[in-house]
């Protein structure tokens, strides 16, 4: 899985470099050529930030009392806490400030374009008219926080970044020379020197993740190891391929996931793909028109894959994972591959396996939503277990059969509809047909068949028949015909 990663990085051309990652920078401080504070600018949407690649990673951060370099949280530049922020926290926080105006001074000593900076952060009363217009500003303390210095970004400065790296070498060299022997890579099958610390993968904070990160091979605890190894040389992995996945793995989470209840999913192709082409996002949310409608493109790009008329890429792969946070770690709830040829096909078998008349009987009904078809389960999304939204993913992807305990879900809140005279809902019953189809065996269209032999069939389409009578001459009278008799 991790190779993958590595694979989609040189595809999307990633400059995975050790001691860099993206951050999403929410504001930009601009400052003047004698250090005094211009404005304060906000970047992105007030949610997220805007995306900035190669930004200084500080390592060594669990040691406590470093800060990143130029790039830091507001509640550390700034020292802008919470209200209810504890003395522990607000001494640590005085102490990575002191870390940081350090390395901003020593990086100035070297270059001069840094100068204003150093003494921006060096001055109180600067600091503190900082901090009170990032309170006017709304900003909040975990929002990152970077810099423009007459007029020029540090982080465009070669000069800057080189530093960066020199230092960078040096603690490293300084801190690690005791631990000189090497390992066989997981990655690359190499002999390296390993990571005892991998950095953190960030956006799984809306799914039980830490605003700060989660670890993908932490080993954190004493029963996660083994043969007297600490951490993440547990599983060995030299520093370059271990960037390469985690930005690999962040830029997917960015560009590449959807949020689904408690999940996201990840998904990606082994050839890049345009969005017209891709099968997963007709599952994900299909057009804006009717489900024969979505069964058909998908079906057209089956066709035409096999007939060579549609510029895709052949012997394309797909691949999918379902991911969530947990505790400071990243949990891989499902991981799934295939060709794309497959893929098409079961995304037509998605489709055509949910269709159903619409409550109206003016033709199918419109192509549900993944979560639409999640939804059908549970009364509010809410109470949607995340492991549910991977199992339902994987028989979408796949083709299996769908669960009985969730098709006995879906038929309570069915009953329940009819009982309360609700609209049923079109995704719950497309659900419960889709469960006949795939346990085998059974064969059902979305169109009246008259010669059905089944007396329940047939049944229905009387009380149907006489629910319709009904409504027409006496309007909403209550509980109908349907409330009274259809448990029966």
């Amino acid at each position: 899985m991790l190779g993958h990663f590595i694979d989609y990085a040189r595809q999307v051309g990633l400059d995975a470099e050790p001691g860099f990652t993206t951050r999403k920078i929410r504001w930009r401080v601009q400052l003047t050529e004698t250090g005094e504070l211009i404005n304060i600018l906000p970047l992105g949407d007030e949610n997220s930030g805007q995306p900035v690649s190669r930004c200084p990673e500080m390592h060594n951060m669990n040691a406590g009392g470093r800060a990143h370099f130029l790039v830091e949280s507001v509640q550390t530049v700034a020292l802008l806490f919470k209200s209810n922020e504890t003395d522990k926290r607000v001494a640590a926080t005085m102490e990575k400030h002191t870390f940081f105006l350090d390395s901003i001074s020593a990086a100035a000593a070297k270059i001069p374009q840094l100068v204003p900076l150093a003494e921006f952060i060096a001055n109180e009363q600067q600091v503190e008219l900082l901090h009170e217009r990032l309170i006017q500003e709304k900003a909040k303390p975990t929002d990152w926080l970077t810099w423009e210095i007459a007029g020029r970004d540090p982080l465009q400065m070669d000069e800057v970044l080189d530093w960066w790296r020199s230092w960078r070498r040096q603690d490293l060299e300084t801190h690690d020379a005791p631990q000189e022997k090497t390992m066989l890579c997981l990655l690359t099958g190499e002999a390296a020197k390993p990571l005892e610390k991998h950095p953190k993968i960030t956006g799984l904070s809306n799914v039980g993740g830490l605003g700060t990160g989660d670890v993908m091979a932490g080993f954190d605890k004493n029963a996660f190891c083994s043969f007297g190894l600490k951490k993440a040389l547990n599983a060995a992995m030299a520093e370059q391929p271990v960037q390469q996945y985690v930005d690999a793995f962040n830029h997917l989470l960015r560009n590449r996931s959807r949020k689904l209840a408690n999940v996201k999913v990840v998904h990606w192709f082994e050839k890049a793909l345009p969005p017209e082409t891709d099968p997963l996002s007709f599952i994900y949310e299909p057009p804006e028109t009717t489900e024969a409608v979505a069964t058909e493109s998908a079906r057209k790009i089956l066709d035409s894959i096999r007939q060579g008329k549609r510029p895709v890429p052949s012997n394309n792969r797909y691949y999918a994972m379902t991911v969530s946070g947990a505790s400071g770690r990243v949990m891989v709830r499902d991981w799934m591959g295939g060709s794309f040829e497959n893929l098409v096909e079961m995304a037509g078998n998605w489709f055509s396996h949910l269709e159903i008349v619409a409550r109206n009987g003016g033709g199918p009904a419109p192509d549900p939503k993944f979560m639409a078809v999640c939804g059908a389960l549970v009364r509010d999304l809410k109470d949607l277990p995340a492991p549910t939204v991977a199992t339902l993913w994987r028989v979408a992807l796949t083709g299996l059969p769908i669960p009985q305990p969730y098709v006995a879900q879906a038929l309570a809140h069915f009953r329940a509809d009819i009982v309360n005279d609700h609209p049923f809902n079109h995704a719950r019953v497309g659900l419960m047909k889709a469960y006949f189809i795939r346990k085998g065996g059974t064969d059902m269209n979305t169109y009246l068949n008259k010669e059905h032999p089944s007396p329940a069939y047939q049944c229905g389409r009387l009380l149907a028949v006489l629910a319709d009578l009904q409504r027409s001459a006496l309007g909403d009278v209550g509980a109908g015909v349907v409330q009274r008799y259809y448990v029966a």
